[in-house]
Order: structure tokens, then sequence, then C-alpha cells
């Protein structure tokens, strides 16, 4: 029999009161769940109430969003980021720092167990056993893409609740994972669970056919093995399958566009991360967060502490920092922290490659770009009480309140200069000057670790400002909800899958649906960073670029631009083998005065397209060295 060791029962649970909340559910901590426990209503919905609450423990997570971003061709490290996690300055894998070891999580999925074997007789609903059934999928599927197969007995039977503590265990192969586990639980979901969802937060049937499709074209990807990757467990792969699994992740994701139930695209990107819109029709699925109880948001809603969301503060570069001289000839500071969206608290772990910032054509009309980054920075000091009246620009000119101090250019523009009698520290900060342009600006020559454009989709958004009146509290955690899902994705699965060669609708080919995201892109309601009312539509300019036929190269750029920053990026290019490919090699500028950037190869090979089954979890077997040995990944055993 294969069992796991001690992946048991002293979990950190939440009951569900009601629900009378719409945005979240409603919590009640509950310090451990004992095997009777789930033979009762109120056992199976703290259960399940505990599933959706450790979303926030990934999800949100600032460390396991870098896993997922570093090493990618989206972000590399800044100056005071994680270099291991990216693969560079001779950093290599381990298992003793796997990077993604947090997904390495069979606590909940022994929770879902539990859930699932007790429900019905507790006198549960079909459709509260499919989402327990979800989230058993949703946690598997995380990690057969991360460490390939998986154990799926934890130590009572094959997805049986477990309630002994052991520590042996056996891996399944990736194909067992997925058609004994994912694939079952995930049609057992989309069988039971509404299209609407029974609670604000919960999972609805679009949410279903996100996943499920998405597995379907990872796995149909994994048979077909197009750059022949190794396996673990060492399985034979039927190639031949791809094509069905193709045809299903289209089938299905066309299935929720046609049938969107309560959700649908928003009018223009801007909109879909706008905080002041949470909660809007594309966010499909989420970690969940509140502002109005540290109970509830699972951290502190004042102060800091671990626990909470700060994704936002990690793609932050140091704006503080920067200082230059005012109407009295005294260097100041003229951006200070705030809650704001395009700030919040700059921790200055991960930077833009120039390749991502390079993937962001057509800005002035792709709205992609104005919907992704801070890229324009203003000066705040009025929100501090500062009597200054205006600073020095870089033509000695005068900027006020409120007017851009700092533009960044994702494009090299040979007009910038970089002059060296700049006032304050703007010279050691990589701060340049064009004529014709009060603000100063950096083009892509000069991003680099230290001075780069922030992450504005995910950046703080609080509606309960602390003091200093006016600036709110930019060193706590966001309390926004991560957003796991976008309704988006079902066009992209469709597309992709199209590409690889299913048999499309009439009117809905891969050209098709691409096109309706980039049509979106093209329509502007507002200018984000220039914050002024902006109505125009460049959708025919943009599809008009579309190449037909679409290849997965374009829609990867595509992946990009959508969704930067959002922690999909690994994902996206192991499912389709291009992490060597885009990943290996990036251009960054390395400090702020060289203004030279210079391209940088990482050490990735293709055994790290499988990670390490972490040491501690090795180190906590009881098994000989051999089993344990023959039990993690091969490349990675620690000698």
């Amino acid at each position: 029999m294969k069992k796991i060791f001690n992946f048991l029962l002293v979990l950190g649970g939440m009951l569900v009161l009601s629900a009378s909340c719409n945005k979240i559910l409603e919590e009640h901590p509950k310090t451990i769940f004992t095997p009777g426990y789930f033979s009762t209503p109120a056992g199976v919905e703290g259960g399940l109430t505990a599933l959706y609450s450790h979303l926030r423990d990934v999800y949100g997570d600032p460390y396991t969003w870098s896993d997922l971003e570093a090493a990618t061709d989206e972000t590399t490290f800044s100056n005071s980021g994680f270099r291991g996690n990216d693969f560079s300055t001779g950093a290599h894998v381990t298992a003793d720092n796997c990077p993604k070891s947090g997904f390495w999580n069979f606590t909940y999925v022994n929770t879902a167990n539990g859930i699932i074997e007790n429900a019905t007789a507790a006198g549960m609903s079909e459709s509260l056993i499919a989402e327990a059934r979800f989230f058993r999928a949703f946690y598997y599927f995380d990690m057969v893409r991360i460490f390939g197969g998986v154990p799926l007995d934890l130590g009572s039977g094959e997805l049986a609740f477990n309630t002994s503590a052991v520590r042996v265990s056996t891996r399944n192969t990736v194909e067992e994972v997925y058609k004994k586990c994912i694939f079952p639980d995930l049609e057992f979901a989309l069988e039971n669970i509404p299209d609407k969802p029974r609670i604000g937060g919960a999972l609805s049937k679009t949410a279903v056919r996100i996943l499920l499709s998405r597995a379907y074209l990872t796995y149909a990807w994994w048979l077909e093995n197009p750059k022949g990757l190794p396996t673990y467990p060492e399985c034979t792969r039927n190639a031949g399958d791809a094509r069905t699994y193709f045809q299903k992740a289209y089938d299905l994701a066309i299935q929720g566009i046609e049938n969107p139930g309560p959700y649908g695209l928003e009018s223009s990107f801007y909109k879909v991360s706008l905080g002041s819109n949470d909660y809007n029709k594309e966010q499909v699925f989420y970690s969940d967060r509140t502002e109005k109880s540290e109970q509830y948001n699972g951290a502190p809603v004042t102060g800091w502490d671990q626990g909470t969301n700060f994704v936002c503060w990690f793609h932050q570069w140091n704006y503080s920092a920067a200082t230059v001289n005012d109407n009295t000839g005294k260097a100041t500071t003229p951006i200070q922290r705030t809650d704001s969206q395009f700030l919040g608290r700059p921790w200055t772990r991960l930077a833009p490659t120039h390749e991502a910032l390079h993937t962001f054509t057509d800005i002035d009309k792709d709205s992609r770009f104005d919907g992704t980054f801070t890229w324009i920075y203003r000066t705040n000091w009025d929100q501090f009480g500062a009597d200054t009246e205006w600073v020095v620009g870089p033509h000695g000119n005068h900027i006020g309140v409120k007017e851009p101090l700092l533009v960044f250019l994702p494009y090299v523009d040979e007009s910038v200069t970089y002059p060296t009698n700049l006032t304050g520290n703007l010279v050691s900060q990589g701060f340049g000057a064009k004529d014709g342009v009060d603000s100063y600006v950096i083009d892509l020559r000069g991003i680099n670790r230290f001075t780069y454009p922030g992450l504005w989709k995910q950046g703080p958004y609080r509606t309960n400002t602390g003091s200093p009146a006016g600036a709110g509290e930019a060193n706590v955690g966001s309390t926004r909800p991560y957003i796991i899902y976008k309704f988006s994705e079902l066009y992209f699965i469709a597309a992709e899958a199209q590409v690889k060669g299913a048999s499309a609708k009439a009117g809905k080919s891969a050209y098709d649906l691409i096109n309706v995201i980039r049509s979106r892109a093209g329509k502007w309601e507002f200018k984000n960073n220039e914050q002024e009312k902006y109505s125009a539509d460049f959708s025919a300019e943009l599809t008009a670029k579309t190449p037909n036929p679409v290849t997965i190269d374009f829609l990867l750029d595509e992946m990009l631009r959508e969704y930067y920053g959002e922690g999909k990026r690994w994902f996206d290019l192991a499912r389709t083998q291009q992490w060597l490919e885009r990943g290996l090699n990036y251009t960054i500028t390395e400090t702020t005065t060289s203004h030279t950037p210079v391209t940088l190869t990482r050490d990735i090979i293709e055994l790290n397209y499988m990670n390490p089954i972490p040491q501690g979890q090795i180190n906590a077997m009881q098994m000989s060295e051999e089993e344990k040995k023959a039990y993690q990944t091969p490349g990675y055993w620690l000698e």
C-alpha cells in the first residue's frame, strides 16, 4: 500500500457561519479537526471553509508568487531580490532550497479527503462534496505540474482520508494522478457545482471549466512531449492521445465562453485590475481578503505581519529614496509612501526584464501596458502636509504637486540623455531627461535592477485610510482579493488547444478568439497613469496585426501582455516547454548609471522542469536511504 508520512489532522480550520457577506466567506477559527469532526454538517462546512482559507497561504503569498515569476522572461531579481529562485549567479535549485516547496501540501488534500468520505453520511449536498473534490484536484494539479508524479495514498488507501501517522510513501505517475484524481474530481464538480456561486467567493461552474480545460490542455502537452522532457516516476506516454485532450480542452473552454453565467469580459483592460472595481465579472476565482476584520482577513489589517498579501511590494522600486531640490534649494523627497494602487511599500525583490517590457508594443493603442504598470510617478508631498511649492525638473523647470516626476519608457529612445548635473540624488538613481518633456525620463536602456516600473495591477487599494491624513497605511499588506482565475483565460485555453490541432467551431478559431482579447485591449475608457478620462478604440488596428494562423509563440506573447505579474508565467512556459527558449537568457541594465543593457544567462537545465521533493519531506520518511533516493526526483538527490 502506498503511504505518506504525517500529513494528518492538526489543521488551522475555519467554520462557515452564514452567507450574509456577499464578498467573503464568514469564518471562525477552528484549531483542530478530528476524524469524527467530519461526520457532522458543521464539521464538513468547517473543513470546506478551511480549503478556501488555505488559498491565502499560497495565492497572495509574495514568496510563492515570486517563485512563479522569477527565472521567466517576465522578471528577474532586483537589487535586493532573490538570486536563487532566479537561477542566476551560479545559484542551483536543490532539495534543500526548492523554491516551489510551498506547493507540496497534502494537509489540505487530506482535509478534502475527509469531507468527501463523510459528507454524504453527514447529510451534505452533492454540490458541497463537489467543491471539496474541486479543491483536491486543484491542489493535485499544482503539484503534478511542479513535481511530476506525487502520491495519491496518504496512508489509508488511494484518495482516502488518512487517520494514522505514517512515514512511508510511494509516488504515483503523472498519468495516474490525472486519470485517478484530477479528471474524475473535476468532471464530478462540473456536474454538481452551480453556475452561480452559493456565496460570494465560492466556486462556480465557470471556475471548474477553467481548471478542467486547463488540466486537459496541460495533460495533452505532457502526452505529446515535443521536447522529449523526462518525467518521474517513469511511465509510457501515448502521444497519439494528445489530440483527444486538446479537443476536450477546446470544447470545454468554448462551453464556458458560451455559457458564462454571471461572468464575462470587462469592457476595458483597465477595469479588470482597478482596486475600486474588485469582485468584477471577470474575476472568477480568488483568494479573498478584507480590510474590515483581522479575523476574516486572516492577517492584520493595520500594521504588518506574516500572512498578509504583500505581492504588490515585491515589484516596486524604492521611489521614496529619490531626492531632488525644492523651491528653497533644499533636497526633498517628492514621492513618499502611500497606500495608492500606484505606490505602496517598496521591497524591490523583482524587476521586469527588458524582453518583457519590449513585448508591450503599440502602448499608445494597446492599453495593457498602462493597465499593468505604474510607469508615471507623481509627486505627492501634499499628502504629508509639506509646504513645498515645487521641485526642480530636468531642464530647470518647476514640477508641482501631483505632477509627473518620472516617466518610464518601455522602448529605446535615443533622444533621452542622462545628465550628470541633476539636483538631489537623481543621477545615482539613474534619472534622465528628454527635450520638450518636463518630467524626468528613463528609457529601456536605463531600466535596471534598482529603478523600474512598478506593478500597478497588484497594487494596494484601501478605503479605510489611516494616518497621516490622506497618505493611508502604505506599510500594511494589501486587503484586495488575489485573482486566481479570470474569465479571459477561457479564450486563451481554447485558442492554444486549437493551435495544437483541436477542431474549431465556426467563428471560434484561435485567430477569432485571440482577437476578442486584442480588441478589448484596444478599447480605452481611461488613461490610467495619466489619470484622465479618455475614450478611444484602436481595436481594428490591433486585430489587423494578429497573425493568421496564430502560433504558440504569438500566444505566449499575448499571455505575457494579458497576465504579466499574476503568477502564471512559469506554468505557461513549462506547459508549452518553452521555458529554456524564453527564460534561459534575459536582458537588463545592471546599474543605475551605466544605461547599457547586458544579456545574461541563467543556470536552467531540462531537469528543472520538474522540481525536487523538499528535503524536509525526504528527511521525515522512515525508509531506507535507497528507498528515499528512489523517491526523490532523479538529479536532485543530496548525498
